[in-house]
């Protein structure tokens, strides 16, 4: 039979995360409570600190982050919409690293790409290709997924990259993709693929800027490291 806890509103106030929260800042709970503040509610025998601190006793907040809705319905207490709230939480997090007050962010060069593209492609398990749209002044128009999975020559068509570009009417391009290994030197197919698409924005009259390989807190710019032929 399970042992019913103290349910949170029968505990004294300095024990309970919301008041403490208003009172003494954010910055005054553990990770375990201020997740507590944002699932609210607990489940049948568990209040929900004890219920979020089993979720860090088992898992460190990176690993959190980087949890699908399945991973984290398994942890006992959560269910459906406990998961779609941390999920949604992570999500907001990463926005804020790449949200900007301008209109337009400006891109000087690889270390300001790489700031940009790094919150959104760091927790990746899979491959991801992507384009960056620039403007005339290297500003960025867009983001663009053009497909997740393993980089072949098969898969990556020039065709949808550029047809990406021309609908953002982009005047020139950044490609970016990440290797979950965590480690960016470029393989074979990378440079391959590279010149090939390089080539065809020529035709096209669409720079490619720079491709960007995103490692593991790092990057190789393949424009700087001479890999662009």
């Amino acid at each position: 039979m399970l042992k019913t806890e103290i349910r949170m509103k029968d505990l004294p106030e300095t024990e309970r995360p919301r008041e403490r929260l208003l009172k003494y800042g954010p910055e005054s709970l553990s990770d375990a409570e201020l997740m507590a503040v944002v699932l609210g509610t607990g489940t049948r025998g568990m209040n929900i600190v004890t219920v979020c601190r089993h979720i860090f006793s088992n898992m460190s907040l990176k690993k959190l982050s980087r949890s699908s809705a399945a991973e984290l319905m398994k942890i006992p207490g959560i269910g459906q919409t406990k998961a779609c709230q941390i999920i949604s939480v992570f999500e907001l997090s990463r926005r804020l690293e790449t949200y900007s007050e301008e209109p337009k962010r400006k891109i000087n060069g690889p270390d300001d790409i790489f700031q940009y593209i790094y919150p959104k492609i760091r927790e990746e398990k899979q491959e991801k290709f992507m384009i960056l749209c620039l403007d005339t002044k290297n500003q960025i128009i867009s983001d663009v997924t053009i497909f997740v999975g393993s980089l072949d020559c098969s898969i990556v068509q020039p065709r949808e990259i550029f047809k990406a570009a021309l609908l953002e009417s982009a005047a020139s391009i950044v490609l970016i993709h990440n290797h979950p290994s965590g480690d960016p030197e470029p393989s074979r197919e990378d440079i391959v693929i590279t010149n090939r698409i390089i080539d065809n924005g020529k035709l096209l009259g669409i720079r490619v800027w720079d491709h960007l390989i995103i490692g593991d807190g790092c990057y190789v710019s393949m424009n700087e490291s001479e890999y662009i032929g």
